[in-house]
């Protein structure tokens, strides 16, 4: 079986269209699937809207807890030995669904897509490319596009894994670090139309965030060694910093001085010394 899972948030205008085109690919895909729904505490009328839609398994936060935590409830939900999760904004397309399957079904545990061609805002761009380079950096796993949302997993590899915070974006490299193969393709990407962008400054800091945690914690085998080196390190860092200050203030100190005498000097006409004779032979 095939399990398809997204996150809802006030998606009202998206969620039926997305549903649609899901339904016809896996029905023409000829395998047995399930379409999972998380509404994150929508105050709009997306909970109304998926109510009519069927086949579809919602569940229901009681409130709006975050994206993270709606992905971990739709995974643990699925019953699907492969995995596909998708964002409900229509900007991936689930036609990429078949190709990532096959693709999987290659020998890879993940198999992330990749928006090479996207259809976003020139700042959302950059920020974007800022981020992926600074995960590959931390994590080693080089991926073009960590923050797709198109993705293929073995629910195998997802055994024992608890998500929190903003750690969804990170989840190829979380099981990357866990021993899992992980493969990359290109996937569509279309501009959204109907409803906004939960995409923020905020958001993009909590990710860096997360991503330090997430190395820290799928990396660092004796923390207490870690810290007892840190700590070490920064005392002799600080001994420097001080010694380096201290001898700046003397000479800053000296400085001034040697400018306060030639300034007495100067305005009195007088010298430093005092002559007692003078002989001319």
């Amino acid at each position: 079986m095939i399990s398809i899972v997204f996150p809802v948030y006030n998606e009202e205008g998206n969620v039926e269209k997305l549903h649609s085109i899901i339904k016809r690919t896996m029905d023409d895909f000829g395998e047995s699937y399930e379409i999972i729904a998380v509404d994150d505490g929508s105050k709009d009328k997306t909970l109304e809207v998926m109510k009519k839609l069927s086949p579809l398994r919602t569940i229901v936060f009681a409130r709006n807890y975050g994206q993270t935590s709606a992905l971990d409830a739709g995974l643990k939900a699925a019953k699907g030995e492969i995995v596909i999760t998708l964002d409900a904004d229509l900007q991936n397309d689930p036609k990429d669904i078949p190709r990532l399957i096959n693709k999987l079904r290659e020998g890879y545990d993940v198999v992330s897509g990749w928006r090479r061609d996207r259809h976003d805002n020139f700042g959302r761009k950059i920020l974007s490319r800022l981020a992926n380079w600074l995960t590959r950096k931390v994590t080693g796993l080089f991926l073009h596009d960590y923050a797709c949302a198109l993705k293929a997993y073995r629910k195998t590899a997802l055994i024992d894994l608890n998500l929190y915070g903003e750690m969804h974006v990170f989840l190829p490299a979380i099981l990357y670090m866990r021993g899992a193969k992980i493969a990359e393709m290109q996937v569509s990407h279309h501009a959204r139309t109907v409803g906004f962008s939960k995409h923020n400054f905020l958001k993009a800091v909590k990710d860096i965030s997360d991503l330090f945690v997430i190395k820290f914690i799928f990396s660092v085998k004796r923390p207490l060694i870690v810290f007892v080196l840190a700590g070490f390190i920064l005392f002799f860092l600080s001994l420097i910093s001080i010694a380096i200050s201290i001898s700046l203030t003397f000479l800053a100190m000296g400085f001034v001085a040697e400018m306060l005498m030639r300034v007495y000097y100067e305005s009195k006409d007088s010298r430093p010394y005092i002559i007692r004779e003078i002989l001319e032979n």
